[in-house]
């Protein structure tokens, strides 16, 4: 037993130098302390790191973020943009119908004109057309008198001259006549080339009682 012990105490020396020297002059509460605040700026840095990182992710992922609108965002643009097109129909239709409509009251109001001009027209044309032929028909009847006038104005001085010529030819009768309550007193000459024939004569006049 008394020889194992120094083998011992041999193998306690050379195991010491090998083990790290502490300071000497130093608590253990203070080493504990400076290991604390250590690891306290150790975890201060990592975690400044890990800040700067998750900054500098960030910055990396906002233009993404601005680029790429949430869905939310489009559902809402999608309903704006419709009902600004139902809005721009609905003002499109409405001036369509009332440009339709002016127009139909136009083309009414050009038709009702020109049939008024139409029948203004036919009117006058038929004035016209009437007062032309009563003209042509008044200037036909004058030259057609006037003919007949003549006509008759050149037979009847034939016929004068005709008779004019008869009777100093063969001669006149000449007479006259009296009528009383129930007789006839008739008087004649007649004038011949040779001399005039007196002739008188007295007519009983039937009359009923």
């Amino acid at each position: 037993m008394e020889e194992e012990k120094p083998e011992q105490i041999n193998e306690q020396t050379q195991d010491e130098p090998q083990k790290k020297e502490e300071p000497t002059g130093l608590s253990p509460e203070s080493l504990t302390s400076e290991k604390v605040e250590d690891e306290d700026v150790d975890t201060n840095k990592d975690t400044k790191t890990e800040e700067e990182v998750g900054a500098n992710n960030g910055d990396k992922q906002l233009p993404e973020q601005e680029d790429k609108p949430s869905t939310s965002n489009l559902e809402v643009i999608k309903i704006q943009a419709w009902w600004r097109g139902t809005l721009v129909r609905r003002t499109l239709l409405h001036a369509v119908l009332r440009a339709l409509i002016i127009q139909r009251w136009w083309k009414q109001i050009l038709t009702s004109m020109m049939e008024k001009r139409r029948r203004a027209a036919l009117e006058n044309f038929t004035r016209k057309e009437w007062a032309a032929v009563k003209l042509q028909s008044w200037v036909r009847m004058w030259r057609i008198r006037r003919r007949y006038c003549r006509l008759l104005n050149a037979a009847r001085i034939i016929q004068a001259y005709w008779r004019c010529h008869s009777c100093a030819s063969r001669g006149f009768i000449k007479g006259h006549y009296r009528v009383t309550a129930n007789h006839l007193h008739l008087e004649l000459e007649i004038l011949l080339g040779s001399g005039p024939c007196i002739v008188s004569e007295c007519i009983p006049l039937p009359i009923k009682q």
